[in-house]
């Protein structure tokens, strides 16, 4: 029961913490390029967009980071035994995150809010590049500490510990690269999302000046082009972690088609309808599809669960080595579908903003395309959660992938400890939430000319506001 308890808060606690980081990373990155477009062009709507967005970003970087600490303390207290046992080795990437990546975020994102009208154009500019690059270098030292728990490399066992011998080997994990260019990639793909929903919206809205309409289309129009090939890469990276997940972990590629035996030319099914293991009510299957995800080989071999589980009982003793078939074959689905939705309504979206002669996002089709947008920001994050479900969860029963399973990691706490602690993180996190949610409505409702602020020179700002720091 304790174990039990103790997976279910880190999971509660990861899963609402990666909802803000994509949107971090992919946030800083986008107000930098607009940034950056309005200093080349000297354009005053990207000026307008990037403070508009700049806003979302720094609400979210504030709730992620309380997130982020609090997800940290989670080793030390349910899960000592696999701190102890990977301390050596998750000492160096984490501290690098603290020291660098993190210290470059907060140094930069100070100089970025209340540098605006002190520092040139061209060195303010340099700040918020300077804050989405800590942001991927935070997202890459993290990855190369989980990765290490997906692929061990460049380590030695001391003593029943993890001691680390080799640190390039680990930033040269294959499985780091196939994951980080992944998530930073999906984050690029969830802010441009979260900023054609909003763009689409403000479009529409009624009360909108002709002046907003034109800046809002124009942040719609880059938006759809920048998430459809955001996620098409997403798709790229996506594909070539299959083949390492098929080289490294085996039983996660067969239990995410739940292929319980060996197959030649293995098929992929799109959707299944009754038992996964024995002979279903309903599939749509296509034909040698998971042995060119696999291996690019049309009639390639795709090892299945039962042999695995075989070759593990062999190799590590009695037990179960089979992951929650159902979890990974459904959030696999589940991810890979809402990518798919992602590219189709970007699509769509750069259709529906160029199509006019007007260019005005105008019509029923307009109205429909809106709708969908809105409700599209939505995709990215289902897609973020249920991949991380998925590679978690299609790791176990091993917290560390051949080394340590998940049920040696946990500490020795009460069922009430850990019950207390879970029950007040639903709560403090669903708190949290709501007001992040409140925060970002009202940041969006925000009228442009409010977050658009003229020099100190020209006294611009709003009231009881300090002009050049309206975000």
């Amino acid at each position: 029961m304790q174990l039990a308890l103790a997976r279910w808060e880190f999971a509660v606690v990861t899963v609402f913490h990666f909802f803000f980081v994509p949107v971090t990373i992919g946030l800083a990155f986008l107000v930098a390029t607009m940034e950056t477009l309005a200093l080349r062009k000297q354009d005053a709507e990207w000026e307008r967009l990037s403070r508009f967005f700049g806003r979302m970003f720094l609400i979210n970087i504030a709730v992620g980071v309380v997130t982020g600490i609090t997800l940290e303390f989670q080793f030390g207290l349910n899960w000592s035994a696999y701190s102890i046992f990977v301390g050596n080795i998750f000492g160096a990437p984490l501290a690098i995150e603290a020291l660098l990546a993190f210290f470059m975020e907060s140094t930069f994102i100070g100089l970025w809010v209340f540098g605006r009208d002190r520092l040139s154009p061209r060195l303010h500019l340099a700040t918020i590049w300077m804050v989405s690059l800590g942001t991927v270098l935070s997202a890459l030292f993290i990855l190369a500490a989980n990765s290490w728990m997906q692929h061990p490399v460049g380590y030695k066992l001391v003593g029943g510990k993890a001691v680390l011998t080799n640190f390039w080997a680990i930033l040269g994990n294959p499985v780091l690269w196939g994951a980080f260019s992944h998530t930073v990639l999906a984050a690029f793909a969830t802010a441009g999302a979260l900023m054609l929903g909003i763009s689409a919206w403000r479009v529409r809205r009624k009360d909108a000046s002709p002046e907003e309409k034109s800046a809002f289309l124009k942040g719609a129009r880059f938006s759809a082009a920048f998430t459809c090939v955001t996620t098409l890469l997403v798709a790229v990276a996506g594909d070539m972690q299959a083949r390492l997940m098929d080289t490294y972990q085996p039983m996660k590629m067969a239990a995410a088609e739940a292929l319980y035996h060996t197959a030649h030319g293995a098929s992929f099914s799109l959707i299944t309808i009754g038992n996964l293991k024995q002979k279903p009510v309903f599939q749509i299957r296509v034909p040698h599809l998971l042995s060119l995800i696999a291996n690019l080989s049309w009639n390639g071999t795709v090892q299945g669960i039962d042999n695995l589980q075989a070759a593990d009982v062999a190799k590590y003793g009695k037990g179960s080595y089979i992951p929650v078939i159902p979890l990974t074959y459904w959030s696999f689905r589940i991810m890979v579908g809402s990518g798919i939705l992602m590219i189709l309504l970007s699509a769509w979206g750069i259709w529906a903003a160029r199509r006019r002669a007007s260019g005005q996002l105008e019509g029923t089709g307009a109205i429909w395309f809106t709708r969908a947008a809105m409700w599209g920001m939505v995709l990215p994050f289902v897609a973020n959660s249920f991949g991380w479900i998925f590679t978690e969860a299609g790791r176990q029963p091993w917290v560390v992938w051949g080394l340590m399973l998940t049920a040696k990691g946990v500490s020795s706490l009460t069922v009430a400890d850990i019950a207390l602690t879970l029950g007040g993180f639903v709560v403090i996190y669903t708190v949290l939430g709501v007001i992040d949610a409140w925060l970002m409505v009202r940041a969006s409702r925000r009228p442009l000319d409010q977050v658009y602020a003229a020099g100190p020179a020209e006294g611009a700002g709003t009231e009881g506001e300090v002009p050049g720091l309206i975000y």
